[in-house]
């Protein structure tokens, strides 16, 4: 390894919740690294069995490997699901770091799937057959989970970004539905106005969010090729989202609420939050928890930034993926297939998650699905067509937990502050440069 890389991951190592750790370049001893693994050799393990220990949180998981071993009942899943979130990668990275305890397989999320795999923690499926099965997955979550010729994961769900709002507001103050972000704003006015207890959203300063409008509007703020890496966020996309969205906050007509916090549920059930911009996923954590607004909202596209466009962006996601200091690679390999790419992916489908896989979105079972929640909406006929209209051409930076930590800290002040949003951008730019240049990176902004 390069000292350079060598020096980057002490760096990374410094921070637990990001701490992939020098040694996890011990992942490139993987005796299955770079060789081609048939499918008789996956076979002959499924039939000699074994233990393969999942660490995962996505729900659906539990059947899909209990269907799993009764197929092939030589072989045990441990399934790991008490963690997510930071806990989950501080669990993960802590245990590639001291290269005891790694799981055999992990759920990474698309923004996390570059920085495990430039420090050498994934291995690379293709050898297994993997690269063989892009045209099976929606665009942007493929191209989270590949570079080059290498797969450092299999797209597990995907969040292909929607407008929910409730219509039973919008109907009351004969609001339009926007279907372009000028007549979300026009909207967000109205409403204000005739009633200033109603937001058309909430809106504190969320990374996650921001990186997904960015991405609608065509920024494409970081530019990544191994350890060089640019950011820059002084685009043309950029400043479509940045003069819309300040006068948001200028005119106050953002709720400055948090998301997923009791009071952020409740304006979502009373209506003084009247649109949600979202992935996908969104529908079943509206039916938990906002029961008392069944009925009153829908789903609408994105609104466009410009009129009849219908480009679209991602928000959230995951796949599943094999850490280099894993065992069992044959089986464990099989299970990840399994889930995401054969029989399991119509399980998790029907348990409610969102499928990367373009047959489930195209299929006219999918699509006619009722929404009994958005008054029998069939809103998986927009989700899909979000999906097949995201560009997969977008890139997170190698150390974007770090980067997301640090939102609040520079852009959160346009939203607490005089703080302009582009300026609060230029200020995450430079401490993100920063910090990839104390990394050992190569930064050009």
């Amino acid at each position: 390894m390069r000292r350079k890389t060598s020096r980057l991951l002490r760096g990374i190592a410094l921070l637990s919740t990001l701490a992939l750790g020098a040694t996890a370049c011990g992942g490139s001893d993987d005796d299955s690294a770079g060789k081609a693994v048939s499918a008789s050799d996956i076979q002959a393990a499924l039939k000699k069995g074994g233990t393969v220990t999942v660490w995962s949180w996505e729900p659906t998981l539990k059947t899909v490997a209990a269907d799993f071993q009764k197929k092939y009942p030589k072989v045990k899943i441990n399934l790991v699901s008490e963690r997510s979130g930071d806990k989950h990668y501080t669990a993960l990275s802590n245990a590639i770091s001291a290269e005891k305890g790694v799981p055999d397989v992990a759920q990474v999320e698309y923004f996390a799937v570059s920085q495990y795999a430039l420090t050498k923690g994934l291995s690379d499926l293709a050898p297994f057959g993997a690269d063989k099965l892009a045209s099976k997955y929606t665009p942007g979550p493929w191209n989270a989970v590949s570079e080059d010729k290498a797969v450092y994961g299999l797209p597990m769900d995907s969040g292909p970004m929607a407008m929910f709002y409730n219509k039973k507001v919008f109907d009351k103050y004969k609001i339009a539905v926007p279907t372009t972000w000028d007549e979300y704003v026009d909207a967000a006015r109205a409403l204000h106005k005739a009633d200033p207890k109603v937001y058309i959203a909430n809106d504190a300063g969320d990374a996650g969010f921001t990186t997904s409008m960015l991405w609608q509007a065509g920024s494409r703020p970081y530019q990544v090729d191994g350890t060089n890496v640019k950011i820059d966020f002084a685009d043309a996309g950029a400043k479509k989202y940045t003069d819309t969205w300040q006068k948001l906050i200028d005119e106050k007509l953002v709720s400055p609420i948090n998301g997923w916090t009791d009071d952020w549920y409740k304006g979502l059930g009373d209506g003084t939050i009247a649109t949600l911009t979202s992935g996908a996923w969104m529908p079943a954590n509206f039916a938990t928890g906002v029961p008392n607004a069944a009925g009153d909202w829908r789903a609408a596209p994105m609104p466009a930034w410009t009129k009849g466009e219908k480009a679209s962006a991602e928000n959230g996601g995951s796949s599943l993926t094999l850490p280099s200091l894993g065992k069992n690679k044959e089986l464990a390999y099989a299970f990840v297939e399994y889930a995401n790419s054969g029989d399991g992916v119509q399980t998790r489908v029907k348990q409610g998650a969102f499928p990367a896989t373009t047959a489930e979105l195209q299929s006219s079972e999918f699509q006619s699905t009722k929404f009994e929640y958005f008054g029998g909406q069939e809103a998986n006929k927009i989700f899909a067509d979000s999906a097949a209209n995201v560009a997969d051409d977008w890139s997170y930076l190698p150390f974007q937990q770090y980067a997301n930590s640090i939102f609040n800290d520079t852009v959160g002040k346009a939203y607490v502050s005089g703080t302009k949003l582009s300026d609060g951008l230029k200020s995450w730019q430079d401490a993100s440069v920063k910090y990839g240049e104390e990394q050992g990176f190569t930064v050009e902004k």
